[in-house]
């Protein structure tokens, strides 16, 4: 099986990372694209330690540098929905053996995901035997949302963020998204953000370090930092 690579950014706080942020890039990007989040995200989580795996496959339209984790040429329901599960098991192995590596368990593990990486995020995030303490998806969509009543095995909270100008995929996934999701039993907050296309913004960004910090931090509130 194809073994996920790609640039990493250590704990703010330094040291053994107490939390694992993956991030999920989109279709003919690659990790290096989401890394440069980390500095953004890393005063919500000091102790987190992110990830940005290349997706597992060459982009078709960009293979120089380029990195997909399906392909888009037809694009319809049938081809996303086989493409999501051909990649879904390279990411599960990716994040079982990340997990395993630094003696950490899933509830210490964030996604967040990209356009295509958003696809990936929840259609693996929401299928993993044990849920992820939050999935965070921009930009992005629900792969066969009337199959996901049936498939879902874990339920992670999860924030949805697009941009309403959004030229790529259009504003409305989001809302289908966040439809199929709570029907599921999911605790769904989505936020569209005025004017802005297929991006993440500084309100988007926010939003996720605000989550992150509320889902992942809190055992550090207990009062042992009192004298």
């Amino acid at each position: 099986m194809i073994k996920l690579d790609g640039p990493s950014h250590p704990p703010l706080a330094g040291g053994k990372p107490e939390q694992l942020v993956v991030f999920l890039h989109g279709y003919g990007s690659n990790g290096e694209d989401l890394i440069s989040l980390a500095p953004y995200l890393g005063p919500a989580l000091p102790e987190a330690e992110f990830l940005s795996p290349n997706a597992p496959f060459p982009c078709e339209a960009n293979p120089f540098g380029g990195y997909q984790w399906f392909g888009l040429e037809e694009r319809n329901d049938e081809t996303r929905l086989q493409g999501a599960r051909e990649a879904a098991p390279i990411l599960d192995a990716y994040l079982d053996e990340q997990l395993a590596a630094r003696g950490l368990t899933e509830a210490q593990l964030a996604l967040i995901g990209f356009s295509q990486g958003t696809m990936m995020a929840l259609h693996v995030g929401l299928r993993r035997a044990t849920p992820a303490a939050a999935i965070i998806g921009y930009s992005g969509m629900l792969v066969a949302p009337d199959l996901l009543a049936g498939e879902i095995r874990a339920k992670p909270p999860v924030l949805l963020v697009h941009g309403m100008a959004d030229q790529v995929l259009p504003f409305a996934a989001m809302a289908e998204a966040e439809e199929a999701l709570k029907a599921a039993g999911v605790r769904v907050v989505a936020e569209g953000r005025p004017g802005l296309p297929h991006s993440i913004d500084q309100r988007g960004l926010e939003l996720g370090a605000s989550m992150l910090h509320q889902l992942m931090c809190t055992h550090h509130d207990h009062g042992h930092h009192h004298p």
